[in-house]
């Protein structure tokens, strides 16, 4: 089964983010492996460089990864990773840091891997190395449900919402310059969600599968375009170029043998529906 749905050109890690990953890394998200231990020594009886790899992940990127009502860190990704791991033998401790700090975090030799709804790019593959995809996505314009724009050509002398660091902010960007509206930036979906819901934005721009499920949790918003063609790319989960190749290796293998045993379609299924 396909799942044709997607996520995030980054663009530039911003200084901040990288300040803000020393902090951070110390106590957000909950590990997913039976050993939170981001201890660096070789562990050669598994096979592995590490006893344990700390991989960093986004806050809220639902259904890829968010909090549920219950308190628990969960998520496509989050589902992903930890079957990869229980598949093929891997231990990890799984950081919540938001985007630009879990990709900053990567960079900076403070986790060992990030999977994050990440895009692979061209560009990005220039700097770092990706597993085989595990999801298909594209971008979306999302406005308040009811709202009297129907497309680009009602944004004109307008503001509209994209997230930082994202595929849908690359896509709008693009556009602005031709529709003649503004963006305004946000590091949080739900506070771009909710900017557009009081009418300061107009819209906003989002990946398909992430505006989806957010509509069907009564977010408040509807689809009004969607951009298959030129901004769909697919996620995968990344390491620095060259590093913890042991580790890329075994996500890849779990990748495959859940796809062979229909555990994938498992996951993906118990977030989006149909």
């Amino acid at each position: 089964m396909s799942y044709s749905m997607s996520r995030r050109q980054f663009v530039g890690i911003a200084s901040g983010a990288l300040a803000a990953t020393g902090l951070a890394l110390a106590g957000c998200g909950g590990s997913q492996s039976s050993s939170s231990s981001s201890s660096s020594s070789s562990d050669s009886s598994s096979g592995f460089s590490k006893s344990s790899y700390t991989v960093a992940t986004d806050t809220t990127f639902a259904p890829f990864e968010f909090t549920d009502a219950s308190g628990n860190f969960v998520g496509i990704d989050v589902d992903i990773l930890a079957k990869a791991a229980e598949l093929t033998g891997f231990k990890y401790e799984l950081n919540s840091l938001g985007f630009d700090a879990a990709v900053a975090a990567l960079e900076s030799n403070q986790a060992d891997a990030v999977i994050a709804g990440m895009s692979i790019t061209d560009a990005r593959k220039q700097k770092y190395d990706f597993s085989d995809p595990y999801y298909d996505s594209y971008v979306c314009m999302a406005v308040k449900s009811g709202s009297s724009i129907s497309g680009y050509e009602d944004l004109n002398g307008k503001t509209v919402a994209a997230k930082t660091g994202t595929m849908g902010a690359t896509c709008a960007e693009s556009l602005a310059p031709k529709y003649g509206f503004t963006l305004t930036y946000f590091d949080d979906s739900s506070i771009m969600y909710q900017d557009v819901l009081t009418g300061n934005s107009v819209a906003c721009f989002e990946d398909y599968p992430v505006m989806s499920y957010g509509i069907t949790q009564g977010n408040g918003l509807q689809i009004v375009t969607e951009e298959k063609d030129d901004y769909s790319t697919p996620y995968g989960f990344a390491v620095m170029k060259g590093k913890n190749q042991d580790l890329l290796s075994a996500f890849n293998e779990g990748l495959s043998k859940m796809k062979d045993s229909g555990d994938y379609d498992a996951i993906v299924n118990k977030y989006l529906k149909g």
